[in-house]
């Protein structure tokens, strides 16, 4: 199995430890903060137990998670590693300069991916010597649970390390997706901001509370979009399929995205869903909400898996 480097110990880098782990690779994982790898350790054992104990891993999480080890130093974790997965902060100088030490120190067949959540991959490896091996593997966080990753080249990005990083992220239980060109933000965050924006600016023109619209998509479209993507969705909500659905509902779909202007977050409306949101959960429970949607993810993980088809 190949052995894979995970360069930046936070949530991320920890969840990408544990999806290549529990595939079996062999994993080293570094930070350059002092103990963030170790509490990483801590956040893998912990998370591998509860996997565990709902069925998504057969083997003993102490078994697992021996197959991560922390690296002392930068050249540590890289060394026989056959793929790197990137984590570091969001900031584009700070991946330039992740990038350049990695592609100084790896070997040419080696495949360097970041995990950045927005930043295309042609704003931080065009200058590289070994930039057509450079891309980006986008997952959900967290991407344990949420298996989607988006992988995204930049112009130069070599089509066979792409296609080589699919089939590594299909062979650890990833499902991958791959993008034919950069577009800003990536495909996931587009589709989540249409969404997100439309919600708050519901809420900034008084149709309806923070509340009933959460209500909307969790009780509403949700539900289905937990196992059918928008085009299958709609090619069911109509007899004759796509071409039906767009001539039945295509005028008043078309209107209503006339009247979607962007939504710039101004602070007035932020404030208004933050409130109302903070009268629903205290600011010293969103971690502990957060668990709870992790658990939440682990039993449909669990019942998506039972129910495939």
């Amino acid at each position: 199995m190949e052995r894979i480097a995970v360069v930046g110990a936070g949530l991320i880098g920890s969840a990408w430890a544990m999806v290549f782990a529990r595939a079996g690779h062999p994993v080293r994982i570094w930070d350059p903060a002092h103990g963030a790898s170790d509490a990483a350790m801590g956040v893998v054992r912990a998370r591998l137990a509860d996997l565990h104990a709902v069925g998504l891993i057969v083997e003993a999480p102490e078994a697992v998670a021996a197959r991560v080890a922390v690296a002392a130093t930068l050249e540590d974790c890289l060394a026989g590693a056959e793929h790197v997965q990137e984590n570091g902060p969001e900031r584009v100088e700070v991946k330039r300069e992740t990038f350049a030490k990695l592609d100084a120190l790896c070997g040419r067949e080696v495949v360097l991916a970041s995990s950045t959540s927005g930043i295309p991959a042609s704003a931080f490896t065009e200058g590289l010597a070994g930039r057509a091996r450079c891309l980006v593997a986008h997952p959900v966080n967290p991407p344990y649970l949420v298996p989607l990753v988006e992988l995204v080249g930049a112009p130069w990005t070599d089509a066979a390390v792409v296609a080589r990083t699919r089939a590594l992220m299909a062979k650890v239980g990833q499902v991958p997706v791959t993008a034919m060109k950069e577009t800003r933000g990536f495909v996931l965050n587009r589709l989540q901001a249409a969404l997100v924006a439309e919600a708050f600016r519901l809420v900034r023109d008084g149709v309806m509370s923070v509340e009933d619209v959460d209500a909307c998509v969790k009780e509403g479209l949700g539900l289905r979009w937990s196992f059918m993507g928008p085009f299958e969705t709609i090619d069911l909500n109509a007899p004759g399929g796509v071409a039906d659905y767009a001539a039945r509902f295509g005028p008043l779909m078309g209107g209503i995205t006339e009247e979607q202007a962007p939504f710039l977050y101004d602070a007035e409306t932020v404030g208004r869903v933050d409130a109302a949101r903070r009268g629903l959960l205290a600011r010293d429970a969103i971690a502990e909400r957060s668990a709870w949607r992790d658990r939440r993810l682990m039993a449909l993980a669990a019942h998506k898996r039972n129910q495939a088809g």
